[in-house]
């Protein structure tokens, strides 16, 4: 899946704050090709299955474990914060943990606080909207490819945590409470984000609407794909393990970023 790759047409300079120094912002997110679907998927299914492996299988604990995950998170994303220019290696850390925080969120709501996973579900979407509709009154744009300041960049990994909880209430609540399972939940999922590039490239549809719509339902799927793969036969998986399925997937993401670092070409300047 390659959707949304055209919203680059539009340049980001057009949409630089007015307060953005010359010569010191560069996009600080990456192209969306093929390999950043494959990635960011993945990510979400390591956000599952780690977060099951660290509270469950080494008896973290969920609130322990997020104390964990949160403190390395913001620690990476300052890093991140601070680079000038999109870094594979420092971005893609960012969204791994904050794959593995966002699902610790919504389980801690539904499994120790008791919330209903529609109700988080609605939550999580109005957070959304309204984190959505702040970004654009300020900065006039939700294009990713507009990420040339702080402001702006901070408006988009705030988008992206609720996006990762969103989605994993999303995915629990079909998958699990509406009993679907998880191979069908994987071919519902699979098949609306499908129906989102055919909305793109065949009638059209807007780049920037497609590609965040996109962006919360591969959470969902990624989730599906990893309970699929590590849960025990008996609740409807393969049983692979939450040990395998990480590993396996973390060293494929480890391959892809390493590769995107070593090809990484000096970026225009905004």
């Amino acid at each position: 899946m390659k959707p949304l790759a055209s919203t680059h047409n539009t340049s980001a300079s057009n949409n630089a704050p007015n307060n953005a120094s010359p010569n010191t912002w560069l996009n600080k997110v990456p192209e969306i090709t093929l390999i950043f679907w494959v990635i960011k998927m993945m990510s979400t299914t390591v956000g599952e299955t780690a977060a099951d492996y660290l509270s469950f299988h080494l008896h973290v604990g969920m609130i322990n474990t997020s104390i964990i995950m949160g403190v390395l998170l913001v620690g990476m994303l300052l890093l991140q914060l601070k680079q000038t220019h999109y870094r594979p290696n420092a971005y893609w850390s960012v969204v791994v943990l904050i794959s593995i925080f966002g699902t610790l969120v919504t389980d801690i709501l539904t499994d120790k606080l008791h919330v209903p996973l529609p109700l988080s579900t609605a939550v999580f979407s109005v957070l959304l909207a309204i984190t959505f509709a702040y970004w654009f009154v300020k900065e006039r744009t939700l294009s990713i490819h507009s990420i040339v300041s702080l402001k702006r960049e901070l408006f988009y990994w705030l988008a992206i945590l609720i996006t990762f909880a969103l989605g994993t209430a999303v995915g629990d609540w079909v998958s699990e409470d509406m009993n679907v399972g998880y191979g069908l939940s994987a071919v519902v999922f699979g098949g609306l984000i499908t129906a989102i590039s055919v909305a793109f490239y065949r009638f059209k549809a807007n780049a920037v609407l497609c590609f965040w719509l996109a962006y919360i339902l591969t959470r969902p799927l990624g989730a599906s794909i990893g309970d699929l793969l590590s849960q025990p036969t008996r609740k409807g998986g393969l049983g692979f393990g939450t040990t395998s399925t990480s590993i396996v997937f973390l060293v494929i993401i480890f391959a892809l970023v390493t590769y995107l670092s070593l090809k990484a070409k000096p970026q225009k300047t905004y």
